[in-house]
């Protein structure tokens, strides 16, 4: 059996971050026919996601996704090319999910205030 390990920090909020790993179970689903679990916890969320010859974790913090996988012996033969398509299309959608949360009003809110009046209201 071959073990995927990948993890990669993001700069969205928890919220924005369960909204990304969900699209990522939806994209699972119906890319590769995955069977996806997803488990809302109190500092962390697992999307759990299973297939004939492959199962594993994608585990959502407020700073980080931490994918887990473990590749039957035929799907084994083929990891690297698994892998960089894992690493591809979450990538692509941390970049995504993250430009989004920069345009969203809230997200530019919470970075910095404007001003010093700004900084007196938030405080």
């Amino acid at each position: 059996m071959a073990d995927i390990q990948i993890e990669r920090q993001h700069g969205m909020s928890m919220a924005q971050a369960r909204k990304a790993a969900f699209k990522w179970a939806e994209q699972a689903e119906e890319k590769f026919d995955m069977e996806c679990t997803y488990e809302e916890g109190t500092t962390s969320d697992e999307v759990s996601f299973t297939r004939s010859g492959v199962s594993g974790t994608l585990t959502v913090t407020k700073d980080s996704f931490e994918l887990q996988a473990k590749l039957g012996f035929l799907l084994g033969a083929f990891k690297d090319k698994i892998e960089d398509e894992i690493v591809k299309n979450l990538d692509t959608l941390i970049a995504k999910s993250g430009a989004a949360a920069q345009k969203s009003p809230h997200a530019a809110a919470k970075k910095a205030p404007a001003n010093k009046a700004a900084a007196k209201k938030e405080a």
